[in-house]
């Protein structure tokens, strides 16, 4: 059987946004992570404007590589030009990726990765910086499939 390693998010509650970091195994610290608020799992209606989606819950989960999700996939996926992440067995979810991200408001539950924050939009919630580049370095660096503890710091 295959022994696989545990890597973990530890993130903290925010009013408009969870964000976390990502420890490898060795309790290397080599991410900063961004999330929706904790909406008790909550997932986005999508007939409404407001994103009312939640952060997914605390727990561990089988996390995969994903390749390159091309522009027309033939099943139906987003487009995404570059390697990911998925988050399997996830409850009450389904698509939950790690994928780049700048804003918390462009998530839909996912996982958004990359350096640091920043407000760049000087709205009081942190965002992304440097996404892309760190999302790669990841992709490059990770296993193709581990564990994902997810935990909260309070």
């Amino acid at each position: 059987m295959e022994q696989l390693v545990t890597h973990e998010v530890k993130r903290v509650r925010l009013p408009s946004s969870s964000p976390g970091s990502w420890f490898t195994e060795s309790g290397e610290m080599v991410a900063k992570t961004l999330e929706l608020p904790d909406r008790n799992n909550q997932r986005d209606n999508r007939n409404t404007s407001e994103n009312e989606a939640s952060c997914i819950n605390a727990g561990t989960y089988l996390v995969t590589k994903e390749e390159p999700i091309p522009a027309n996939d033939p099943l139906g996926r987003k487009e995404r030009p570059y390697g990911h992440f998925r988050l399997h067995d996830v409850p009450g979810r389904a698509g939950i990726l790690v994928h780049k991200i700048t804003f918390v408001e462009d998530l839909l539950g996912c996982i958004g990765v990359g350096s640091r924050f920043v407000d760049l939009n000087k709205d009081g919630t942190p965002d992304m910086v440097e996404s892309g580049k760190k999302l790669k370095w990841m992709y490059d660096n990770f296993p193709s499939k581990f564990y994902l503890k997810i935990s909260w710091r309070d």
